[in-house]
Parts: structure tokens; C-alpha cells; sequence
């Protein structure tokens, strides 16, 4: 495994904790892909399911976007993989999709989110407001459902990973 992935200190303040948390899931996602080919990475788990795992960093540069550049700060960057037309578009892949592309496209969007995430504090409200209770959600908020995306998002890799390769692992 060249990935390397660093649980937080078990002492370390709030909000240290929750960005340490995002990242070694982000890190695991990525390791989860490490070392397979494009065709590989397009393998979509069991009919009728089209989850795969370039298909899951694909879904998790949009939902990167989506919280951290839309919600939080309000702005309008549009979907990249899907649309209303496709709006499961990131798990419909072609020959011409790839690693390389979505890899990319996908820590782009990781290193907007830390940006605009540190110029918020913990308890402070996001820019737009939830479409369920039209409330703002705060920092806290938004880290912790980001953990939560990957944590259920990279169990999904474990079970796709073993089906690829037989690779199994936290």
C-alpha cells in the first residue's frame, strides 16, 4: 500500500479530530482503488447495481462540491458528473472514463473544500440552508456527515474490492 492513511491523536481538539477523521476516510477511498486498472475500477459491483469504485469517487467529488463550495459558501458550481437528466451520471461509465480524470477531478475538489472550510469556524452556518427545515447547517454539521458519506461509501469499496481482486482489509 503506498496510500498512507494517519488515524487523528486520540487527544486532539474538535475540530482537529473531525478533519482528521474526513481525511483518512478520503485516504481510504483512495487506497480501496489503489494499484487496479481503469477497467477494473469501471466494475460494477452485482446487477441490478452499477456502483463501482471510479463511480464512488466520482459521487464523492460531487458531494465535495456539493457541501463544501455550494452549501457552505454559496456557490453555484454546477454538477460535474451528474445532471437532472442522469442524476445517478457519476456511476454511468463509459470506455473513455478513467482514473487519471476522476482522481483528479476528485482532490481538486478535496482541496477547494479545505480551503473554503477553513475560513469557517465549527459553529458557524453554512451560506445556503437545508431544502427539508430551511435552516443553515453549521461546520460541525457538515464534517460529520461528510465522515459519515465515506465511512458508508468506503464499505461499499471493501465488498467491490474483494469482488475485483479478492483484497480485503479495514
Amino acid at each position: 500500500m503506498t496510500t498512507q492513511r494517519t488515524e487523528p491523536a486520540l487527544n486532539a481538539d474538535e475540530r482537529t479530530m473531525l478533519e482528521g477523521w474526513l481525511d483518512y476516510h478520503r485516504k481510504t477511498l483512495e487506497w480501496k482503488c489503489e494499484g487496479l486498472t481503469d477497467a477494473q475500477l469501471r466494475t460494477a459491483s452485482v446487477p441490478p447495481s452499477e456502483m463501482s469504485l471510479l463511480g464512488l469517487v466520482r459521487h464523492m467529488a460531487d458531494v465535495e462540491r456539493g457541501w463544501f463550495r455550494k452549501t457552505l459558501v454559496g456557490d453555484e458550481p454546477g454538477p460535474i458528473y451528474y445532471s437532472e437528466a442522469d442524476p445517478d451520471g457519476e456511476f454511468h461509465l463509459t470506455e473513455e472514463d478513467t482514473w487519471q480524470e476522476a482522481y483528479a477531478t476528485w482532490q481538486a475538489e478535496i482541496e477547494i473544500a479545505r480551503r473554503n472550510a477553513a475560513g469557517f469556524a465549527l459553529d458557524d452556518f453554512s451560506r445556503r440552508k437545508s431544502r427539508f427545515t430551511e435552516e443553515p447547517f453549521n461546520l460541525r454539521w457538515i464534517y460529520t456527515h461528510m465522515i459519515e458519506e465515506y465511512a458508508r461509501h468506503n464499505g461499499h469499496a471493501d465488498l467491490l474490492r474483494e469482488r475485483i481482486d479478492g483484497a480485503t482489509g479495514e
